[in-house]
């Protein structure tokens, strides 16, 4: 058993608990659990230590939901950011947790319409997250008021004093409440941020997340760069390609892990998923088959698969990039255990790239990258294996009968025509390259790619309707003709759900569905900030 905290002993409500359930946590990290409860009690400012990449937001953001007033219009919470990137995932991130709570968060940043930033501010808004350019134009418009709000954090503070925004950061806190709590993250303490932390920071606690001591002693590690909705598609194809795989592959969280073991089960690989709500029988069992090689795939989340003792793994996969360092180094010794060698695959969407290098740094690993195995070297491996299965076997004695049988199938056909169509028969499925979807190589023309290539359609039907992810795409494809396949990304939330399509695609399913005279039940999703 764990001795580490839970959500539930850090003092957050019910609801705040729920939302983060539905999201799929299931554990603090350190920093989470070392903030929330100070940053709860509302009676002292805060310093904090940590590392990108630690879950900050989350230990900032859950209590920022629990404290504000929703019946107040007002801005309550300013976060301040270096980078407009930052501000969205920021903003996105609170968004995620905020669960049943009507908290109104906006990202505001540079390069964004500042009408529509000006008609969100207006209509009321309770935590801002900025740049601080940004900010400084909305207090100089006097569009944005800080007066009144109760909690400043400072987020990456150490990145803004390198990026030459220490003074404005000086500036904007001249126009806050001076009676706000501030937290002020940042992975270093240079003289700079002290000096900032003692001149507007009446006392303090500091909160400081230790390092761990990380080494590994793997064979092989590297990552692949993909597009989040292709993940699935590239871990089918890391399976095929080697001849015996017998590996881990970690989830973020336990939605996850059962949605990625469903769809490995329903193409009939032999995958099996433990996390945090499975009964303990009921993982011994699971862990069981795993280590007898009765099933050759385990889907996991990081607290699941403590304690998990095997071997001869040969591969360890990160379908979803870890929350820091520490949980990478964890995740990855699992393989190159006892002698064997072993590869460690971390998958990573183009945004992550930045986060897979902090945890190369911090880590002090050599993580290379490369690229998905194509269709045609899989299936070649694929025909290797079994040339090699049935060579194996003409060196064993063959029972009579298979000889006589092979007799009389010989009296009335030509032997190639004959061991071609038995091939078929036998075959056909495991080595037809149209059993695999297109991956498309991305990074700066791959992002523009997916823009531009896929469309986000909103359905207005959900759980409460009874549908399942399967009845979405039958209902569709018998409307529109389009490969289930092609229908990704599928979200079903209890009033509603999300799906992604091919661009030329979109159009004609929102028309097929739209009913002169009735709201459209799929229509074109709305981008946020």
């Amino acid at each position: 058993m764990s001795n580490k905290k839970t959500f539930n002993d850090l003092g957050l409500s019910a609801k705040v608990l729920k939302a983060i359930n539905n999201k799929g946590f299931e554990e603090p990290t350190a920093i989470q659990a070392m903030t929330i409860p100070v940053m709860l009690r509302d009676d002292t400012n805060i310093i904090a230590q940590a590392q990108t990449g630690t879950g900050k937001t989350a230990a900032f953001g859950l209590p920022l939901i629990e404290m504000i007033d929703t019946d107040s219009k007002s801005v309550q919470a300013l976060v301040l950011v270096p980078t407009r990137e930052l501000a969205i995932q920021v903003s996105e991130e609170i968004n995620s947790l905020r669960g049943e709570r009507q908290i109104r968060v906006v990202p505001i940043y540079g390069g964004q319409s500042i009408d529509q930033q000006l008609r969100r501010l207006k209509r009321g808004v309770h935590i801002v997250v900025g740049t601080p350019g940004r900010i400084i134009d909305h207090l100089k418009r006097k569009t944005l008021k800080l007066l009144q709000i109760e909690h400043l954090i400072l987020d990456e503070a150490d990145e803004m004093l390198n990026m030459g925004f220490i003074e404005d950061m000086e500036e904007i806190m001249k126009h806050t409440n001076p009676k706000k709590r501030t937290l002020l993250f940042s992975a270093t303490m240079p003289k700079r941020i002290k000096d900032l932390a003692h001149k507007y920071m009446d006392g303090y606690e500091l909160i400081r997340v230790e390092k761990e001591q990380l080494t590994t002693n793997l064979t092989e590690q590297i990552y692949f760069e993909v597009k989040g909705s292709e993940k699935f598609e590239a871990l089918c194809r890391i399976i095929d390609i080697e001849d015996d795989f017998y590996g881990l592959v970690f989830c973020r969280t336990k939605s996850d892990v059962d949605a990625v073991a469903a769809h490995l089960g329903d193409r009939g690989y032999d995958a099996a998923a433990i996390h945090g709500e499975i009964s303990q029988s009921q993982r011994e069992k699971t862990l069981e088959k795993f280590k007898k090689q009765r099933v050759n795939i385990l889907i996991a989340t990081d607290v699941a698969a403590r304690g998990l003792d095997v071997n001869n793994l040969s591969h360890v996969i990160n379908y979803s990039l870890p929350q820091d360092p520490e949980a990478y180094v964890h995740r990855i010794g699992r393989t190159g255990r006892a002698g064997n060698e072993g590869t460690a695959i971390t998958f990573i969407t183009p945004s992550e790239y930045k986060r897979l290098m902090f945890i190369q740094r911090f880590a002090k690993a050599d993580i290379k990258k490369s690229h998905v195995p194509k269709v045609a070297d899989i299936i070649k491996a694929k025909k290797d294996k079994i040339c090699d299965d049935l060579a194996t076997i003409l060196e064993e004695d063959v029972d009579s009968k298979y000889y006589d049988w092979a007799k009389n199938l010989l009296a009335n056909n030509a032997p190639t025509e004959i061991l071609a169509a038995i091939l078929n028969y036998c075959f056909e499925d495991e080595i037809n390259p149209e059993a695999y979807a297109e991956i498309k190589e991305v990074g700066a023309k791959g992002k523009q790619l997916d823009q531009q290539g896929k469309a986000r359609l909103f359905v207005g039907l959900g759980k409460k309707d009874k549908i399942t992810p399967r009845k979405l795409v039958d209902l569709i494809m018998s409307k529109v003709s389009i490969q289930s396949k092609q229908i990704r990304d599928i979200q079903v939330m209890d009033k509603f759900s999300f799906v992604t399509v091919p661009f030329d695609k979109a159009e004609k399913i929102v028309v097929s569905f739209r009913k002169k005279g009735q709201k459209p039940l799929i229509t074109h999703a709305k981008k946020s900030g």
